[in-house]
């Protein structure tokens, strides 16, 4: 989520831009996103997005594969996330280790991470180290060090990290991880993500040495460059590191999608290590791309985020059920528009013992009546926009260019098409009264919706 300030800051020029000609003559709309967008796409499938931004002597290098835990391999659950821990563990010519010594000692910052339709790698360096990191995303893209011994190694990492952040932590993957096996149907989107300990002990070198073939090749692959560089300088240095790796074949990427719901659904686990009970609800929301899914932006804005949203004036302000509600489109794995598949809308929430579920649950279900009986008025679909622009801008603007980045190398890799970043703004402006109470009645239904409560020890 964005910096509080800084959201406020934007929410209030926008509401101040509302006052002047936009973009469509005789509209008051704020004038929408115009990010610079060059694109190019190697020989060998290579696809390559360039933003310049000469705002600050920094850029922001991100290395996208199409390989999420979504279609990872059926009997080698968290795969994906353990094949991200395998890609620091040295390349042809650099050594254990050594991609991150480099880049930090050069005054940069670099992660990685794995999500539902990709895994990424990303560096944040001054301007004059962008071919450094560019030589060295493409030395691990070359070849990467697979090992007996690093496999072993990070297979016990990637353990030891399910246990510390699921197994032994109080509401442990909760919701996260907890609503979407519930909430779905197909296995690519209902399976444990983030491994099941005996997957992970049964990979194996060959496992592995075909995995990185298959999905770590540049014609699966995309990189953004986002940041104060010459464009042609850099897609020169792209051709020159990426261009002669060879592409390789891809397999048929398997049926991801999910039957429309028709009923609720309810799901429970004890977690002995929590003291109080918790509650989750998800709806599936809106394929990416639609207007129905920019009017579920809005709605999210309007029933889940922030202190002015109907969850929290229900359940917090009117009936002290809880402290705080939480959620999001995406929640706690990305935003809104970084993924491809099918997803979920989450609101979650602890609670005191002497609260039951459906008690809880009524009041959700009051809270959201009002957006399925009607459409809502002028004032109430402008602030929701103001909030999801804000909200935008801020993922935007984050850590230092890296999440405009995120937006382009995932649309450049979902659909070949990054300046699509830009058409996010009028997607949300072009959302009607109307569009929202039939988005609404059809994807926050009771019988589209997925219970889990998480019950403490007695």
């Amino acid at each position: 989520m964005p910096d509080p300030a800084r959201a406020a800051a934007l929410a209030a020029a926008l509401a101040l831009a509302c006052a002047t000609p936009g973009r469509n003559p005789g509209t008051t709309a704020p004038p929408g996103l115009e990010v610079p967008v060059e694109y190019h796409v190697l020989d060998n499938g290579l696809k390559v997005v360039l933003s310049r931004d000469g705002t600050a002597p920094r850029v922001a290098v991100g290395v996208y594969y199409g390989i999420g835990f979504r279609v990872e391999p059926k009997d080698r659950t968290g795969f994906a996330h353990l094949f991200e821990h395998m890609m620091f563990q040295g390349s042809a010519n650099l050594g254990k280790m050594e991609f991150i010594r480099l880049v930090q000692a050069n005054g940069g910052t670099l992660n990685g991470s794995t999500r539902f339709d990709f895994t990424n790698y990303y560096e944040v360096v001054p301007r004059n180290v962008l071919e450094t990191v560019l030589w060295a995303e493409a030395d691990r893209m070359r070849g990467l060090a697979v090992t007996a011994e690093n496999l072993e190694n990070q297979q016990g990492v990637v353990m030891n990290e399910v246990k510390v952040n699921v197994l032994d932590q109080p509401y442990g993957g909760f919701p996260w991880l907890d609503l979407p096996q519930a909430a779905n149907v197909n296995w690519y989107n209902a399976h444990n993500f983030y491994g099941a300990l005996d997957d992970l002990k049964a990979a194996t070198l060959d496992d592995v040495r075909g995995f990185f073939r298959t999905y770590y090749a540049p014609n699966d692959a995309a990189v953004a460059i986002v940041g104060d560089f010459e464009p042609a300088q850099a897609l020169a240095w792209v051709r020159k590191y990426f261009g002669p790796l060879p592409s390789a074949p891809q397999p048929p990427r398997p049926d991801v999608s999910e039957p429309r719901q028709d009923e609720e659904k309810r799901a429970e686990r004890t977690d002995p290590l929590a003291e109080r009970p918790a509650l989750a609800v998800a709806w599936h929301v809106p394929p990416r791309g639609t207007p129905e899914h920019a009017a579920h932006v809005l709605l999210d804005q309007l029933v889940v985020q922030g202190r002015d949203s109907a969850l929290h004036r229900k359940l917090v302000l009117e009936k002290g059920l809880t402290g705080e509600v939480q959620g999001g489109i995406n929640y706690g794995l990305g935003n809104p528009w970084n993924y491809q598949g099918p997803m979920l809308e989450m609101a979650y929430l602890f609670h005191d013992r002497d609260r039951s579920a459906d008690e809880i649950l009524a009041a959700i279900d009051e809270a959201i009546q009002p957006f399925l009986d009607g459409p809502v008025d002028a004032a109430t679909l402008a602030r929701a926009k103001v909030k999801a622009r804000s909200y935008l801008y801020g993922e935007l603007e984050d850590f230092y260019g890296f999440g405009l980045a995120d937006l382009l190398a995932a649309h450049a890799l979902f659909y070949g098409d990054p300046a699509r970043v830009n058409a996010i703004d009028d997607a949300l402006e072009a959302v009607t009264p109307a569009l929202l109470q039939a988005t609404a009645r059809e994807w926050l239904r009771r019988t589209n919706r997925t219970v889990f409560v998480v019950r403490p020890k007695a």
